[in-house]
């Protein structure tokens, strides 16, 4: 009788996932360049709706056009950042056991923390073919650290027990540098950023699971 009152409020303490983004800087080259990135993450979930994130993404990043712009900025590099996110979704914040348009609302959720990114230069350059003699200074390795603003749908695949075994995460994350050379050019008064539009997958592992406060799946 404990085990079927149980049924739909139980959920798993970790999660393991793994995701492909789209990304774009905004920095001092000229010309934006969509590239890809992967995402792994490790998921504690102090509710099913709070969740903390430990991510490591690794991919590349590209901008400018050497010879179509003033500057002649371009570049391209690899990176690395590792991420803690604190992860908040609607469904902790309101009444979804009603409504079904709640009941669609509260996966949605919003996340920041802080992170680090290393950055190594693979192609850049710094002169301006059209104006003679204008050259951009900066360095080709980086360490900075990033603060990441996220939005994103959560949505939740349920076992035979009712629980949330098995999730896709589609999101969009601003990641604000604390520095001007992620691009690897130092120019201008504004701090670099790369944006990220990711899909991803999560898994519930191990045998710990926990009980919410009220019903997770309607």
């Amino acid at each position: 009788m404990v085990a079927k009152a149980q049924i739909g409020y139980d959920y798993s303490v970790y999660d393991v996932g793994v995701a492909t983004g789209i990304n774009r800087v905004y920095g001092d080259a000229e010309t934006y360049t969509n590239t890809q990135s992967i995402h792994f993450n490790f998921n504690y979930n102090i509710g099913p709706f709070i969740n903390y994130v430990f991510e490591i993404q690794a991919g590349q990043l590209k901008g400018g056009d050497s010879l179509k712009t003033t500057s002649g900025r371009q570049f391209s590099n690899s990176f690395t950042s590792v991420m803690l996110r604190a992860q908040v979704q609607a469904g902790e914040l309101i009444d979804y056991s009603q409504s079904r348009f709640n009941n669609a609302l509260k996966n949605l959720y919003l996340s920041t923390g802080i992170g680090f990114v290393v950055n190594h230069i693979t192609q850049i350059n710094r002169y301006s073919l059209l104006i003679p003699g204008y050259y951009t200074p900066g360095t080709n390795n980086s360490n900075e650290i990033v603060i990441p603003a996220r939005i994103g749908y959560e949505i939740k695949f349920f076992n035979q027990y009712s629980q949330p075994s098995f999730k896709v995460d589609l999101g969009y994350q601003y990641n604000f540098i604390m520095g001007d050379e992620l691009d690897g050019f130092k120019a201008g008064n504004k701090n670099d950023a790369y944006s990220q539009f990711t899909i991803g997958v999560k898994f519930a592992i191990g045998s710990e699971f926990t009980s919410y406060r009220k019903q997770i799946q309607y």
